[in-house]
């Protein structure tokens, strides 16, 4: 049986198989019903591992084993596969959601945050920064430090990054006004930003800058996360963030930040 490695790369990713799965699954789809002995050499898969790997697909829903001797197995229908795969992947995705949940409030997690507490008195504040690639991860980490926040937020973004910033962090922005956290965003907006700017109203104040300069965000005047690339050129999974922790750097962060907001105007 002769399968591109990129086609067998795409079963892997949107079915969450490894090498061997997907060799024995399209080896039993081209054959319809088989023995594992016939499967592993369509497959090229080591027969010592034929029967464990059968096994793993029958319990996915991949496969079916037919009575009798010998043992064959027979091809589920791929429509019917994508259906078992998701409710699969539903139920493990539950019950992993389901373990970390209970972690939270667990001797374990006293014990990571003793560990981490320890860990971080032995750093030295000069060395705390770090790089963030992909617009995912920057976002994850923005929304950490907004959780964080203790007296200010101050962003300055473009105009398609607020609607990226209020989608991805309005529920850490509703939590830290709550808690007193002054909020200031600063973006060129439109007449498209109208409905997003008044939902926002009661939790931060956004000013319309014509030409403000970055991607750039400081909390409580002591980390600074900024973006080092133009977001209109920037692939998402290429964007790059830098977070620091200089209350030295992040008060001229803070000072330009003043400057344009001083220039701006309430978005009407």
């Amino acid at each position: 049986m002769i399968v591109k490695d990129d086609f067998l790369s795409k079963l892997r990713r949107h079915f969450d198989l490894n090498l061997y799965e997907v060799k024995l699954w399209a080896a039993i789809l081209s054959r319809g019903v088989s023995t594992a002995g016939e499967l592993s050499d369509i497959g090229e898969v080591p027969r010592s591992r034929s029967y464990d790997v059968l096994e793993s697909l029958e319990k996915k829903g991949f496969v079916t084993m037919k009575l009798g001797k010998p043992i064959k197995y027979i091809a589920v229908q791929p429509e019917e596969v994508v259906d078992r795969a998701k409710r699969h992947m539903n139920i493990e995705a539950a019950e992993k959601v389901r373990m970390l949940e209970v972690t939270r409030d667990s001797e374990l997690m006293s014990e990571l945050k003793t560990l981490f507490t320890q860990g971080i008195n032995l750093v030295d504040p000069t060395e705390l920064s770090g790089c963030m690639r992909g617009r995912h991860n920057l976002y994850n980490h923005l929304d950490l430090l907004v959780k964080e926040a203790k007296k200010s937020v101050n962003i300055m973004t473009t105009s398609a990054g607020l609607i990226r910033k209020v989608d991805h962090l309005r529920a850490s922005f509703e939590r830290a006004k709550k808690k007193g956290v002054k909020i200031r965003i600063a973006a060129p907006t439109t007449k498209e930003h109208a409905e997003l700017i008044q939902s926002l109203k009661d939790v931060a104040e956004i000013r319309h800058v014509e030409n403000a300069k970055g991607r750039f965000c400081v909390v409580d005047g002591k980390d600074v996360v900024y973006a080092v690339l133009d977001d209109k050129e920037a692939h998402p999974n290429y964007d790059i963030g830098i977070w620091t922790k200089s209350p030295y750097f992040a008060s001229a962060m803070d000072d330009y930040f003043n400057q344009t907001w001083q220039t701006g105007k309430v978005p009407k």
